[in-house]
């Protein structure tokens, strides 16, 4: 293989670069789409799991936030309120998932939940204690409690 198949050069300032395509691909992808991924031609490989963890996707930025990659840790609690769920998810390592999150874990992981009605981390802005939530049955979403 030619070494112009497997390069690109770049001028920078006046200074011909010359980076090899797979490194200047995989900068490009850790860039925008998270953490070091692993990559292989244009597909993201999953990150490395602990026991029990299942990866649900990357959740793209908004409004100039990074990008992230999410993953279920492994346990439940249930029929808990908004602060105990908070305290659960914060004792095993992590945090209850945005509504956003909630959406991904629906679409990739929902065979991982009971058909019921979890948590979000995020408040409703009608109530004091209630927060939104997954209903892991139907898709929706909605406030409770």
């Amino acid at each position: 293989m030619a070494l112009e198949e497997t390069t690109v050069t770049i001028d920078v300032g006046g200074a011909k670069v010359i980076i090899n395509k797979d490194v200047l691909f995989r900068t490009w992808l850790e860039k925008y789409f998270g953490n070091t991924p692993a990559a292989s031609g244009s597909e993201l490989s999953t990150p490395f799991l602990n026991d029990g963890e299942e990866y649900a996707g990357i959740i793209f930025g908004k409004n100039g936030a990074p990008n992230h990659r999410l993953i279920l840790l492994p346990g439940e609690a249930t029929d808990v309120s908004w602060a105990d769920a908070i305290s659960f998810a914060k004792d095993v390592g992590g945090d209850l998932p945005t509504r956003r999150e909630q959406s991904l874990l629906y679409t990739n992981l929902k065979e991982q939940f009971k058909e019921a009605w979890y948590w979000s981390s995020e408040q409703h802005s009608g109530t004091s204690n209630g927060a939104w939530g997954q209903v892991f049955s139907l898709g929706d979403q909605d406030s409770n409690r």
